[in-house]
Parts: C-alpha cells; structure tokens; sequence
C-alpha cells in the first residue's frame, strides 16, 4: 500500500502545508474555564512534531451567552484564554506544524445537568439583533486567530449545532430573512458570518468551513438531496468567502449520491471547484457513534483512502480518533510503519494523549 500522496505539499493562497494530513477537530473539554492549560498546548505540539500537516483545534467558542454546553470548553475570546491559544499556536510552529482554530456556538444543544442554566439560542428564536452580534462575535474571533498568528480559521457549521440549525429546515422555522423553505434560504446566516469573518481577516487568510448532512440529532437528515441542491447550499459560502470544505461524513467511502461514488468531499470539489477536506473513520474499520455509546474498532488501512486522493475526489484528509490515540499515526504511515498503528479505545475519548 503506497501513502506517498498524503506525504505530498499542498499550498493554497498563504497556507502551505508540508502534506494531506489534518487532525481533524474533537472536542476535549479540558480547558479549565475556558483557558487552555499547558496539558492543552503539549497535545497539540505533540502532533505537530510527529508529521501533522495542519491542525484544527476542538471547537473554541465565540463571545455570546450561550455560546458553550460544557464549562471547559475553550473560549477564543478574553485575554487569558486568547494568551493560551497563543502559548498553542507558538508550540505549534516551533515543531514544524501549521494550526487553525475551530470557531463554535453549540446553539440549542444544551443536555448537560451539570452546566448553569442560560438561554439557549435557537434559530427559531433569536432576535435580529442576537444574529448580528453573534455574527460580528464570530468575525472578533476569527481576527484574533490571524492576530495571534494562526495559519487558517474554521467556521463550525456542521452536526446540529447553530449554523447547522439554519440550514436545517427541522430546526430553521423562522419566517424572516433567515429562515425559509430552500437550504439556499436558510443559508443566510452562515453566508453573513463567512462574509463577516471575510471581511475582518482579509482576502489572503484561509477560512475553512466544516459542514455535514448528518446531525447528532438525526444521523439519516440529509440536508442536500441531490446534486443541485448541494448547488444551491455550497456555491454561495464560496461566494462569501469559504476557501476549502470540510466535508463531514461518518464514513468516509460512503457515495453521497446515487449513481456515482463520490462521497460529499468529491461532490463539494466538483460543484464549488474550490479545495475540500475529507473525513469519517479514516484508518479505522468503525465509525464515531460506536465510539460514543464505548465501543473501540480495528485499525483499517488506507487504500480506498488513498485511491480517492489519487483521482483528485478532494484535496485534505481529516484523522480524528486514530490521532486522538496515536499522536504519531501520520509518522508511522509516512514511514510505512502500519504494523504498529493502533486500534481504538473509546477510553481516548476522555484523555489527552
């Protein structure tokens, strides 16, 4: 099995990558009161010094009220929580890695009895003046991260949470401007904030966004039932301002469509023509929600993997949980060293390695 092209550079605008390889986003929740500690920095340093081409933080959250459903979830807002995110993305260069923060608002997805009761946020109900500030919170946070020195900034807009639940038409009932009976309708509000944050970072910073068809809500909601309209939801994000889609499946290798085998990285390429991210149990044979309910899975290799990036279906390959046990998997696969990558424990999903 050859992995020689995830090893290849990718270069887009400012960003350039040594390789394919990104950490994908996962929430750890071990950032006390929101401030990054130096357990959170050698995480991400460790990662980085072991062949990670770009790293994407957990989700950080922007500065709105309800912004969080877990207490140690970190902020990117506030002096002392950015002065940690810098303490990360410094450790980050010094090992040779390159390193973006995920910008988050959970939005109407508070089930945890041990976090303080706030209002919650709904696209059904928040007010025209709560959009625009949370749309200005979202560009704040996006400036910091270029002020601080991060290399890209990714805009949450997947599984259920805020801007997923204007896309969504189960979630999405308003009946002004933000609402409305078409994904390119509802679309709105995140083609405001992309233009927000577009406007705040500049033309030559990279803004990634991540999306999915799939809610934590719903594992079977599709929010593009076919090609056209995928059309109507992706091409105006790249009309504000998204540079590369992080296309979220649960598995990877799944067809988004019918009648071909493109999954939703191939298909988000082919429609917007822009660099995409792809994602879902890369490496491993199981996919997430086994390992929510505890389950661990065997390690999988990458050939199918492998054969997509090939063929050009997407540009980025997004690890997740065979990182989060291994923090050197891409050094072993660049060294063909596949006999000691790892399984995986679910037990990972509550350390920091």
């Amino acid at each position: 099995m050859s992995t020689e092209s995830l090893f290849a550079p990718f270069k887009y605008k400012n960003l350039e990558l040594k390789n394919r390889i990104v950490m994908a986003p996962m929430t750890r929740a071990q950032s006390d009161n929101g401030v990054p500690t130096q357990q959170i920095t050698d995480y991400y340093a460790r990662r980085a010094a072991a062949e990670v081409g770009l790293i994407l933080s957990e989700g950080t959250v922007i500065n709105r009220p309800a912004s969080k459903n877990m207490q140690n979830i970190p902020d990117f807002y506030g002096t002392e929580a950015l002065n940690g995110w810098k303490n990360v993305i410094n450790a980050v260069h010094e090992n040779g890695g390159k390193m973006g923060p995920q910008i988050w608002h959970v939005g109407d997805t508070r089930n945890n009895p041990d976090y303080p009761a706030v209002d919650m946020e709904k696209a059904s109900t928040m007010t025209l003046e709560d959009i625009q500030d949370t749309i200005a919170k979202f560009a704040e946070s996006a400036k910091s991260a270029k002020d601080l020195g991060f290399d890209v900034v990714e805009i949450h807009g997947a599984h259920g949470y805020l801007i997923d639940q204007f896309f969504w038409d189960g979630t999405n009932t308003r009946t002004d401007q933000y609402g409305g009976k078409t994904i390119k309708e509802r679309s709105r509000f995140a083609v405001d904030v992309v233009k927000a944050i577009r406007a705040a970072v500049g033309e030559d910073f990279t803004i990634i966004i991540r999306l999915s068809q799939w809610k934590q809500q719903d594992y079977s909601i599709k929010l593009a039932h076919t090609p056209e309209e995928m059309e109507d939801w992706l091409l105006p994000l790249k009309d504000a301002g998204v540079d590369i889609f992080h296309c979220s499946q649960r598995r990877f290798w799944e067809p988004e469509f019918e009648g071909s085998d493109l999954n939703f990285a191939g298909w988000a390429k082919k429609i917007t023509g822009q660099p995409t991210i792809t994602v879902g149990s890369v490496g491993l044979k199981g996919d997430i929600t086994g390992s929510f309910a505890g389950q661990g899975t065997e390690k999988e290799d990458l050939t199918e993997l492998t054969r997509r990036l090939e063929r050009g279906d997407f540009d980025l390959v997004a690890v997740g949980r065979a990182l989060l046990q291994d923090p050197e998997w891409a050094k072993k696969v660049k060294e063909q060293n596949t006999e000691a990558l790892l399984d995986f424990s679910a037990e990972s999903l509550g350390v920091l390695y």
